[in-house]
């Protein structure tokens, strides 16, 4: 990703910012419609991962829906030129605020999690004389086996309805007027790169959408959620999700019937490579047992290795050889766990030298923090 001449043009730039390279990101969301277009799948771009506006704009030109977990996300899509009929609104504890401003927008549909809030729902669109189209969040207690904070599919998560609350569901749809039932939704949770999960969700799936055809509810839509991982170890070698083999699987093991649609909502694998938080050495520090480089970023900016333990390549850009050493690399915030990893090879490294951390384009910016009264840093973006 990292050349001369970018880094060159680093230099004389007020850090930590992030910077976006918009040549992957656009290799990247044609990566991935070219590979869902094959089967006629719908894909959703999930806003949590990133919101910086420059990329919505373009991930919103490739034509793509969106998934949103809260009214602002809804409001930031429509703002940004998302079609309002693509996008869909999911989330465990949507406010009557929320769920009425996605109403009057008339979105695609809302994603449910409980049977109370189908009611709700029911009740805010009664209100308005609107009728709410909805899909069934269940979790299908397939395990998505990643870190347990991301994994949001089984049992004991907080999240959508659990398989022996589907009368109660069955009963609430035939009894809330003012619902369409559309189909079924899945999450099961974030970074998966084995394909065997997703052939697991597939059979869940099948076996969710028969019962509900049973009980007199067809489905026309299965949404199977997202959670497609990248490569954060090899970044510039690996910089591609495996799009093509993630929409096979779905094509070889999901029973899609005549007249149904299937949808996706990725998030990460179609962002994550493009972006890096970009720091300056501020200190230093030479130890008997451990070396540190002391950045200029922190957990303020990427809080992802500290709140998930998540591993991200890190790079010298201002020297590409000399002697390795090993370094504690860490920020300035006044906590111990502000580290982004330890016992990292570099060349020798020195105050003032630039620092890369790479695959910081999902889940970096948006989750910045003011803590310890910090800047809100700026972004950076490539031709």
């Amino acid at each position: 990703m990292f050349n001369t001449t970018i880094t060159n043009k680093f230099k004389d730039l007020e850090t930590p910012f992030y910077y976006y390279d918009m040549g992957v990101l656009r290799q990247t969301l044609e990566a991935c419609t070219n590979a869902s277009a094959k089967y006629g799948f719908h894909v959703h771009y999930a806003m949590k991962a990133n919101f910086n506006p420059k990329v919505l704009d373009m991930i919103q030109s490739f034509g793509v829906g969106a998934d949103c977990v809260s009214g602002n996300e809804v409001k930031a899509a429509i703002e940004h030129g998302f079609d309002k009929g693509k996008v869909v609104f999911a989330g465990v504890g949507k406010s009557d605020k929320e769920i009425n401003f996605a109403l009057d927008a008339d979105i695609f549909c809302f994603n449910v999690e409980s049977v109370q809030e189908l009611h709700i729902i029911n009740d805010l669109a009664k209100a308005k004389n609107k009728k709410a189209n909805v899909a069934i969040r269940i979790n299908p207690n397939v395990d998505a086996h990643t870190h347990h904070f991301i994994t949001t599919g089984l049992d004991e998560n907080k999240f959508g309805v659990n398989i022996w609350q589907l009368p109660d569901v069955a009963n609430a749809l035939r009894e809330c007027t003012s619902l369409q039932f559309l189909g079924i939704h899945f999450h099961i949770g974030s970074q998966i790169t084995d394909m065997e999960v997703y052939k697991s969700l597939c059979t869940r799936i099948n076996e969710m959408q028969d019962w509900f055809e049973d009980h007199g509810f067809p489905v026309k839509v299965l949404n199977t959620g997202g959670g497609l991982g990248v490569d954060y170890h090899n970044p510039d070698t690996n910089g591609m999700a495996d799009f093509e083999s993630y929409f096979e699987v779905f094509k070889n093991f999901l029973n899609v019937k005549p007249g149904q649609e299937v949808h996706f909502e990725l998030g990460r694998a179609m962002v994550a490579q493009s972006g890096s938080l970009i720091s300056r050495v501020l200190y230093v520090k030479n130890g008997q047992k451990k070396n540190f480089l002391i950045l200029d970023a922190g957990m303020t900016e990427l809080i992802r290795p500290m709140l998930y333990q998540a591993y991200h390549d890190i790079e010298n850009l201002s020297r590409e050889s000399g002697q390795s050493i090993k370094y504690d690399v860490v920020g300035p915030i006044c906590e111990s766990t502000d580290c982004f990893r330890k016992d990292v090879d570099l060349p020798e490294s020195f105050r003032g030298d630039l620092i890369a951390i790479r695959t910081a384009g999902a889940y970096a910016e948006v989750m910045a923090s003011g803590y310890n009264l910090r800047d809100k840093v700026q972004s950076v973006y490539s031709a």
